[in-house]
């Protein structure tokens, strides 16, 4: 109770952040959402077990994945392998897409039906500093939807950032960018 009086003062006076102005009509304000994820019903659960760290196997329900360190980070970087970073680029890249495509359906928008005409490019950075253990991930995407004026694509990128798990699980430790293009 006397450590939490004693941060009281810096709290008062900590500036906040510049909030960033809703550029979104009235109707389309995007509420930030309050999901408990300790108490939230379970819509899906995937499991794996990983053996043998950055060399070794992911094995899962229907997954069998071999991994391999990556040449960049003095590993053999061998071909029909892979790596964390690029398992969670996959995944991270599938999810904001179908945080679009949800998010597109909320805002009236009709997405095209061609997979060609909707595409999140995402590139994931190990950074860091390996011999301090010092290390964490910055994330790059390139949205590119055919057919949509690029403020309309825009309008559905924000809604998606609100919406999709992955940036939501890693809202304060990861830098995110998120850049709007037409195709």
């Amino acid at each position: 109770m006397a450590s939490t009086r004693s941060l009281q003062p810096l709290v008062a006076t900590a500036r906040r952040a510049p909030r960033p102005v809703a550029r979104l009509a009235a109707k389309h304000v995007i509420r930030k959402q309050l999901l408990n994820t300790d108490t939230a019903p379970i819509l899906y659960s995937a499991h794996a077990k990983a053996k043998g760290a950055r060399t070794g196997r992911i094995e899962g329900d229907d997954l069998k994945v071999d991994l391999v360190m990556a040449k960049a980070l003095e590993g053999a970087g061998d071909r029909g392998k892979t790596n964390p970073e690029e398992l969670f680029v996959a995944g991270y890249g599938a999810c904001f897409q179908s945080a679009m495509n949800a998010s597109a359906a909320a805002l009236g928008t009709k997405m095209p039906t061609d997979s060609e005409d909707s595409v999140v490019s995402t590139t994931v950075h190990l950074v860091g500093d390996m011999e301090k253990l010092d290390m964490g991930i910055r994330v790059d995407m390139k949205v590119s939807i055919r057919g949509l004026e690029r403020d309309r694509i825009e309008k559905i990128v924000e809604k998606a950032k609100e919406v999709c798990p992955y940036i939501r699980a890693t809202r304060g430790n990861t830098t995110t960018n998120v850049e709007a293009v037409q195709l």
